[in-house]
């Protein structure tokens, strides 16, 4: 008997510190925070070669009644539970950054700032040509602006049209069935890959890396 009650006792022991070392690498998502992954939608692949990059699609992290969502633009702006959202993404893949001075930064009235900049744009219809009115939105424009608008904070270069590989064969094609003839080169366009690249971001977690 007392054999057996030390046995239970130690594989409670055991569980309880498995359970202490999961909640401690599990991630810890704020508001603010930026997700990234490789969408499976069909302009995937265009968006990837054009900017020499493995992501496509983005969004930003809010806290909605306690659950995470991701605001994102896809045929409209909505907000999307980070679950479903990451399932999306090809092979589950994703990766979170945080602005770099968010501590400082993401004061609490900041923070409010943000959401009400960045949920402004719910039911905003998404933009195919990738056009920098606000009239239609993509998914980078919509991160980008939130912060801008709220904060003056802008995460990643501007770029032209132009800018870009233009010469993979999936980009092109792309490009004669969004614009035709008349591509607007030298439209203005905020990317994936420009705001993962940003210096004003850090790492919070890559998936891949767990």
């Amino acid at each position: 008997m007392k054999y057996q009650h030390c046995k239970h006792v130690a594989l409670l022991v055991v569980l309880f510190l498995l359970s202490c070392s999961a909640c401690s690498v599990a991630p810890s998502f704020q508001d603010g925070d930026i997700i990234f992954h490789a969408s499976r939608s069909s302009q995937s692949l265009a968006i990837q070669r054009a900017t020499n990059s493995k992501y496509s699609h983005m969004g930003l992290i809010l806290h909605r009644e306690g659950k995470h969502f991701v605001l994102e633009a896809i045929a409209t702006v909505r907000l999307t539970p980070l679950d479903q959202w990451i399932a999306r993404g090809q092979s589950g893949h994703y990766v979170v950054k945080r602005l770099r001075e968010s501590a400082s930064t993401l004061t609490p009235h900041a923070i409010q700032k943000l959401q009400a900049a960045a949920l402004k744009f719910v039911g905003q219809r998404y933009d195919l040509t990738f056009g920098w009115s606000d009239e239609r939105i993509y998914c980078s424009e919509l991160v980008w602006k939130a912060y801008d608008n709220a904060l003056k904070i802008q995460i990643g270069g501007l770029q032209k049209l132009r800018e870009f590989d233009l010469t993979n064969v999936a980009v092109q094609t792309k490009m004669r069935e969004r614009y035709g003839d008349n591509i607007p080169l030298n439209e203005p366009v905020i990317s994936p890959a420009a705001m993962f690249e940003s210096p004003l971001l850090i790492m919070v977690v890559d998936s891949n890396a767990n």
